[in-house]
């Protein structure tokens, strides 16, 4: 009687249309700690490592479905998309990348904008997404984004910023750079009606964005780990001819060096800014009943 464990047969003979693969996208790799876990779990922990707390790259979608109550939100603008006003040719034409753009990602440009409620709060917010064309800040960006400023001026609702962003779009060159001065005099209105602006800067946030709106919130915040600055570490060690500090350009180096009020982990946010809306927004007093008017009566003498 032969055993069960003996192998009747060397080598493996299965036809290679008969082979199973492992389906791309069940696990998740961190590479910071290069720690792997499936994905529905990294997804289950808002896209943050469980073992060393890395905040992986996420979009609108996902900042939208953290923040806003039920994931319920009503979108501002949301079919504005680019034109091509410089007629700009690189590898392609203009409007054939940006077409292209949105038929991979789905977005119309690389700004979000929407309006719900957070833990019962009223807010505006405005998300950038870095998967299109880097989050880079073109018309639309700049346009949508005074839109949004607009509307929580006329609903009196506070206004947040997340931006993730690798600077203005060369594609429309002077058109873009104009967008620093347009978003900037559209948050002074705000301020000027006391409403609070709350910047929220993720990895990357860099160039014109970072020169502009991203640096002039009430409370300009962190995620943990995003690179933050201006020009890249490359171009700046080229500039200056020195090496440039340890973690130059981190949250954490820019938290030290006073350009940010705190660094908040992402499972952590919405209760953060929950908290600090209750703190500055002002309370809304109950309208009191108009007093009785009191008949005088006389007494007869």
């Amino acid at each position: 009687m032969m055993p069960w464990f003996k192998r009747v047969e060397k080598g493996i003979h299965t036809p290679t249309e008969e082979k199973k693969e492992t389906p791309d996208g069940l696990w998740y790799k961190c590479p910071e700690c290069k720690a792997v876990i499936s994905m529905a779990e990294h997804r289950k922990n808002l896209n943050t490592c469980v073992k060393c707390d890395y905040h992986d790259r996420i979009g609108s979608e996902e900042y939208f479905a953290i923040l806003f109550d039920d994931n319920k939100f009503t979108e501002l603008d949301g079919n504005l998309t680019s034109g091509d006003p410089l007629n700009f040719v690189d590898s392609k034409p203009y409007p054939q990348r940006i077409a292209a753009t949105e038929k991979k990602t789905g977005l119309k440009d690389a700004v979000r904008t929407a309006y719900g409620k957070m833990n019962g709060q009223n807010i505006t917010i405005a998300c950038m997404d870095f998967a299109f064309i880097g989050g880079s800040m073109g018309s639309v960006v700049g346009e949508k984004i005074s839109r949004a400023i607009d509307h929580a001026r006329e609903t009196r609702t506070p206004f947040m910023m997340i931006s993730k962003s690798g600077g203005a779009r060369m594609m429309e060159a002077g058109f873009s750079l104009m967008q620093m001065a347009k978003t900037s005099a559209k948050l002074a209105l705000l301020s000027e009606e006391r409403l609070p602006y709350i910047s929220l800067l993720t990895d990357p946030t860099t160039g014109g964005v970072t020169a502009s709106y991203a640096m002039l919130g009430d409370f300009n915040i962190a995620e943990p780990g995003a690179l933050i600055g201006f020009a890249g570490p490359r171009v700046i060690r080229e500039t200056i001819g020195k090496d440039l500090p340890k973690d130059f350009q981190s949250a954490e180096f820019v938290l030290e060096h006073g350009f940010l009020d705190f660094i908040v982990d992402r499972k952590a946010l919405k209760q953060k800014l929950t908290d600090l809306l209750e703190m500055v927004m002002p309370k809304e007093t109950p309208k009191s009943e108009k007093p009785k008017k009191l008949r005088a009566t006389s007494k007869a003498s």
